[in-house]
C-alpha cells in the first residue's frame, strides 16, 4: 500500500499503486487534462505557459503531467507569416 498525496486539496490517502489524485479529485484531474489535449489540438506548438494562461491553470501542472508520462514533447516546425 502506497500513502499518497493529492496534487489538488493535499489530502493523504492510502491506495495499492502510486497515485497523484485522490477520488474525491479524480474528476477535476480529468476535466484539466481534457482542457490540456484539446488546447493542444488546437495549438499543437504551445509551451506550458501558454497553455496555463490560456487555461487558467498552473504552468507547473502542465509540467506535472508531461513529468507523469500523460503528455509528451514533440518538435513542432515553424512557418513564417506572410507579411
Amino acid at each position: 500500500m502506497y500513502t499518497n498525496v493529492c496534487r489538488h486539496c493535499q489530502k493523504v490517502f492510502r491506495s495499492r499503486f502510486k497515485a497523484y489524485t485522490c477520488e474525491d479529485c479524480k474528476q477535476i484531474d480529468a476535466d484539466q487534462f481534457d482542457d490540456i489535449e484539446a488546447y493542444l489540438k488546437e495549438y499543437p506548438n504551445s509551451n506550458a505557459l501558454q497553455i496555463s494562461e490560456a487555461l487558467g491553470i498552473t504552468a507547473f501542472e502542465v509540467l506535472n503531467y508531461l513529468k507523469e508520462g500523460r503528455l509528451n514533447i514533440s518538435r513542432g516546425s515553424f512557418e513564417r507569416l506572410p507579411d
